[in-house]
């Protein structure tokens, strides 16, 4: 996180959207999620990974799904592209990607083997996984790879594909492609073999561009340079980013809005300056408050008590209560998890005293 704490304050003081060109009251959707439900069914019985996600994307936004470990992000992403192995299932809910020309697609309509649930991986929605030693064969070379998902969705000659797949590899920043085609992914260094992913993933012009996790197993300086790249090739192309982390710096230097996860919810969204300058929820504000950049060198670093629970122990009520600085006995500790709500104009928040805690702080405010 340490090489993007200073994107952190310049994004905080402005914020310059990927749909800058969109003309106003315009709302030209990529991807619709509505009420997602996916489980895990187990010996201990059913898992609820994912719980009733909600989200919309606009084309050429940027969102960043945050949250710790174990919060539904990952399961989210896959699910988007029916990923999700046994024993887990999509058990509700509706996926909707719209291409720029046709009609949008349900992907929870489509069979799992179907011919064109495999054309959309890779083609209309692309995904950077998070460990690119696990993403790439290791007995095929880059080039075979590139070329592969060039000519399973588009109309060219082995010729071209690799014409092509040298050209990306030499847009990710990869020196002599020619080359590199030839090499396995045991001859690359880390960042290189993210970004032969990257290229992979981007080769075929995607709409919709999901990035899990995509600079994890970087050096914080391979990081900074991943997430510039990455930035770039959306703005040329014009896709759209869902990205998956739990580093609140490399949201604020890259997403445009923001939907924080907790236990398989979203507990609240709204574009990246609300969230990052006046959250609303109580776990979003502890994740803030845990960064090192919000911290003087002489102020200990917070953290955030306790971890997420088993999916077998959620909480009753709002599943964060037991970790909550602001929880209230008898309210937050009773019935079904509080609904995600619209408390100002494209800022929803699911805390039940979310407007009396924002009093309280305003109150004690110096």
């Amino acid at each position: 996180m340490t090489s993007n704490t200073s994107a952190f304050a310049l994004r905080t003081s402005s914020v310059t959207p990927s749909t800058e060109g969109q003309r106003e009251g315009e709302e030209d959707f990529v991807l619709h999620v509505n009420d997602l439900k996916t489980h895990f069914h187990t010996v201990e019985g059913e898992l609820p990974a994912v719980n009733g996600v909600t989200f919309s994307m606009r084309r050429g936004q940027i969102l960043a799904i945050v949250g710790e470990s174990g919060c539904g992000k990952s399961v989210t992403a896959y699910s988007i592209l029916r990923l999700i192995l046994e024993p887990g299932k999509i058990v509700g809910g509706q996926i909707l990607v719209k291409p720029r020309h046709g009609n949008p697609i349900d992907v929870t309509a489509l069979d799992k083997k179907s011919e064109r649930l495999f054309a959309l991986r890779g083609g209309l929605v692309s995904m950077i996984f998070q460990e690119p030693m696990t993403a790439l064969s290791p007995v095929h070379t880059i080039g075979n790879q590139i070329c592969e998902a060039i000519l399973l969705h588009q109309d060219a000659t082995n010729e071209q594909a690799e014409a092509r797949a040298a050209e990306m590899l030499a847009k990710v920043g990869i020196p002599n492609p020619a080359e590199r085609l030839r090499q396995y992914p045991f001859e690359m260094s880390g960042g290189m073999r993210q970004r032969a992913v990257i290229a992979m993933a981007m080769v075929c012009n995607p709409e919709l561009l999901i990035a899990d996790e995509p600079t994890t197993a970087l050096d914080v300086t391979i990081q900074a340079q991943i997430m510039s790249l990455m930035k770039s090739l959306q703005r040329e192309s014009g896709a759209s980013i869902l990205l998956i982390t739990h580093d609140l710096g490399v949201v604020a230097q890259m997403a445009d809005e923001v939907a924080v996860m907790y236990l398989g919810r979203i507990v609240e969204q709204a574009d990246v300056r609300t969230v990052l300058k006046s959250p609303k929820h109580p776990y979003t504000m502890a994740l803030l408050e845990s960064l090192p950049s919000l911290r003087t060198a002489h102020e200990k670093l917070r953290s955030i008590k306790g971890s997420v629970p088993s999916l077998t122990e959620i909480p009753p009520g709002c599943p964060f209560h037991p970790r909550c600085d602001y929880y209230q006995p008898e309210r937050c500790d009773v019935g079904g998890p509080p609904e995600l709500r619209t408390i100002s104009p494209a800022h929803k928040v699911a805390c039940l005293r979310a407007e009396e805690i924002t009093k309280d702080k305003k109150r004690l405010s110096p």
